[in-house]
C-alpha cells in the first residue's frame, strides 16, 4: 500500500495543477448554477479588488485559464463581427444545454470571453435569451472599457444569444 501511495501522489499533484482537471470541476460546479447565480459570483469575485489594475490582471488570468477553441474551429464563420480583436466562438448542444468554446488573439478580449463562456456555458438556450448581463454594470466594466472594447463586448453577448436563438429554433423543429 505504501508503494501505491507514493506512486499516486505525484500523479495526483500533476492532475491537481492541470487545467483539464480544473476545467472539469469548474464545469461540474457551474452546471448546477443559474446564470444569475454565476453573475452574482462574478460580482463577488470582482469586489475583492481595490482598483481596476487588479481587475484587469484578473481578467487576463481568466483569459489565460480559458481552454482555447481547437485550431480547426478557428474559421471565418466563427469570428465575432464587431470586435476590435479577433474573437472566435463556437457552440453546440449537449442534451438541452449549450456548450461554448471560444478564443481570442488578444489578452483582454480573451478574459472578457472567458467571463461570458463561464456565464452561458451549460445553460439552456431559453435561459440565455432571457438573461440580462447585470454583472457588467455591477463590477463597473463599462467604465473601464474603451468605446471600441465596449462595442466588442456587446457583439460577443449578441453572438452568444444568436447561437441560443438558432439552437432553440432547431430544437423546436425536432419531433
Amino acid at each position: 500500500m505504501a508503494v501505491e501511495s507514493v506512486l499516486l501522489k505525484p500523479t495526483l499533484a500533476k492532475l491537481a495543477n492541470s487545467n483539464l482537471l480544473n476545467l472539469f470541476f469548474q464545469n461540474l460546479y457551474l452546471c448546477k448554477m443559474t446564470i444569475q447565480e454565476i453573475q452574482n459570483e462574478i460580482i463577488d469575485e470582482f469586489s475583492f479588488f481595490e482598483n481596476w489594475e487588479e481587475r484587469y490582471e484578473y481578467l487576463i488570468e481568466l483569459g489565460k485559464a480559458l481552454v482555447p477553441i481547437p485550431e480547426e474551429k478557428k474559421t471565418d464563420d466563427k469570428i465575432i463581427k464587431g470586435c476590435q480583436s479577433t474573437v472566435w466562438l463556437d457552440a453546440r448542444m449537449d442534451g438541452d444545454k449549450m456548450i461554448f468554446e471560444a478564443d481570442s488573439d488578444a489578452i483582454l478580449p480573451k478574459g472578457l470571453t472567458a467571463l461570458l463562456v463561464r456565464m452561458y456555458n451549460n445553460q439552456k438556450p431559453g435561459d440565455i435569451l432571457n438573461s440580462e448581463t447585470k454583472f457588467i454594470e455591477e463590477i463597473g466594466l463599462q467604465e473601464f472599457l474603451s468605446p471600441t472594447r465596449a462595442n466588442g463586448l456587446l457583439a460577443m453577448i449578441k453572438q452568444f444569444k444568436f447561437y441560443a436563438i438558432a439552437f432553440q429554433a432547431k430544437t423546436k423543429k425536432q419531433p
